[in-house]
């Protein structure tokens, strides 16, 4: 066995290893660890630093281990790549090496506050979250990297101590991961790559370099920030432990992994990952396209140094796989996932089903960026039971992608026919058909499911020159065209956009 790609996946509930054979699909070995979350208090999600870390060196320990066992050995590994969950942002000591303070993860929304202060600065007192979108690419939200480190520098002692002592690094969980690879206190490389730097609000998304303008508005010393790079080129060597010597030469933020895993590499392909939250991300080439309806401008990939960046409209859903996760742990009543489909069968045998869940919370994220929206289930009668709320939690991920599928077509000028599916939810054919019935666009799933993985592999390969990543892999796909008549799937969708209205404004 010769010629294998490492990718480390770190997400928010779980860390992987996985092998693939370079230039191919096929993997050879992996291994994954379950990560836990924190929530001190309402809105707050938190992770530790160190359980991350050590999350990774054990997929790569048990993964280097299965590959063994299959016959293969550490030896026939050209390279590693990285792919994170973007935005979580980590401070840490860089003359210890210890965290400053638990990952504020994505989806927190302690920074609400801050958002609310930063704006009352905005020139002319417009608070036009908007305003520095021209520079980022993106609204003023509680949602990026840059709020959570100002948070952390105005709430935590410790952590403006050790900026104002030049002691302090910042990154995204990807530097993290690679500075503490590649020799952490005694020598480690402080970088990220350009797709993580988009989500920080603090690069420019032209000129790919970290914008003073940026750095000012939010008031973040330049000395924490790490070196922005292409997704696809050597950032250092692992120094220790099975992969000693072996380059990392990849690295891509989880959603644009994905859009590269799914091949999505020509402009008007789009793909959607259903996991905690949704996300889609739709190829507009080497143009950067500004939105106009609620969407961010973000860079999919840069594959090399060299090269131009590859730009992407992207809509976030906060809450998808979760909203399942809050009928199963909060409220008792699917006692697993793989039991929603009983469910939802049984939901249309009887009446009181035309409920709608907007599932807003922690707030709505694209295209509606209110964070003051709060949960709301509509259209409840005596006849409601359990199962209309399963499907109407089911009913919300599609109607959720259908509002970013709407927004895409306007801001692009051309109606998008497929999408590109991946991540856990995937697994089930009804909401997939459901979603093909709700957008009125045919679903595709790769038969291969490591996407994510195989994204971070293809560029670490590609900074090797063992993979080529144009022309495209063929990988089989299984589809599901829209059965619904376009006149119901309108109403319904009318009525969605109804609910959506009444969770605005719970919060003020």
């Amino acid at each position: 066995m010769s010629g294998l790609i490492g990718a480390i996946d770190e997400g928010t509930s779980s860390a992987r290893f996985i092998l693939f054979k370079a230039g191919t699909t096929e993997v050879v070995a992996s291994h994954q660890e379950e990560l836990t979350k924190k929530f001190p208090q309402e809105g707050w999600v938190e992770q530790d630093p160190m359980e991350i870390l050590n999350a990774v060196y054990t997929c790569i320990q048990k993964g280097i281990e299965k590959l063994e066992e299959s016959g293969g050995c550490a030896q026939d590994i050209i390279a590693v790549g990285v792919t994170n969950q973007r935005e979580s942002t980590i401070l840490w000591d860089k003359t210890t090496g210890e965290p400053l303070h638990n990952s504020i993860v994505w989806l927190d929304m302690r920074t609400a506050t801050t958002v609310d202060q930063l704006l009352d600065t905005v020139p002319n007192k417009s608070r036009n979250k908007n305003y520095l979108k021209p520079l980022c690419g993106l609204p003023l939200t509680p949602y990026f990297s840059a709020v959570k480190v100002k948070w952390l520098h105005d709430n935590i002692p410790r952590v403006a101590k050790a900026m104002q002592e030049q002691r302090c690094l910042f990154g995204t969980v990807d530097s993290w991961i690679i500075w503490n690879l590649t020799g952490g206190k005694h020598g480690g490389v402080h970088v990220t790559d350009v797709t993580n730097a988009s989500r920080t609000m603090l690069m420019n998304i032209e000129t790919l370099k970290w914008d003073p303008v940026l750095i000012k508005f939010f008031d973040i010393p330049i000395s924490v920030l790490p070196t922005i790079k292409s997704s696809s080129e050597v950032y250092g060597n692992i120094i220790d432990g099975p992969l000693k010597g072996i380059p990392i030469a990849g690295c891509l933020g989880d959603q644009q992994a994905a859009l590269v895993g799914q091949q999505c590499l020509q402009r008007g392909q789009a793909k959607a990952t259903y996991g905690t939250g949704c996300f889609l991300l739709y190829n507009t080439g080497t143009i950067k396209v500004d939105s106009s309806h609620g969407l961010l401008t973000t860079v999919a990939y840069q594959l090399g140094p060299k090269t131009l960046p590859v730009y992407a409209l992207e809509g976030s859903v906060a809450i998808a796989g979760a909203a399942l996760h809050w009928l199963r742990d909060n409220l008792n009543i699917i006692p697993s996932y793989s039991d929603v489909q009983q469910f939802v069968d049984k939901a249309e045998e009887v009446e009181g089903g035309d409920v709608y869940f907007v599932p807003a919370f922690s707030g709505l994220y694209a295209p509606y960026w209110q964070q003051d929206a709060r949960g709301v289930i509509v259209g409840i009668t005596e006849d409601t039971e359990s199962s209309h709320i399963v499907r109407a939690s089911l009913e919300a991920v599609c109607f959720q992608v259908r509002d970013v599928v709407e927004a895409m077509n306007k801001d692009y000028g051309a109606k998008l026919k497929n999408l590109q599916v991946d991540g856990g939810m995937t697994t089930n054919s009804m909401l997939m058909q459901l979603q093909a019935d709700l957008t009125g666009v045919t679903i595709g799933k790769p038969k291969m499911a490591e996407s994510t993985a195989l994204g971070a592999a293809m560029c670490a390969g590609a900074a090797m020159g063992c993979w080529n990543v144009l022309p495209p892999m063929d990988i089989p796909l299984q589809a599901w065209p829209p059965k619904l008549k376009e006149n119901e799937r309108d109403v319904r969708y009318a009525r969605w956009k109804d609910a959506v209205e009444r969770s605005f404004g719970w919060d003020n």
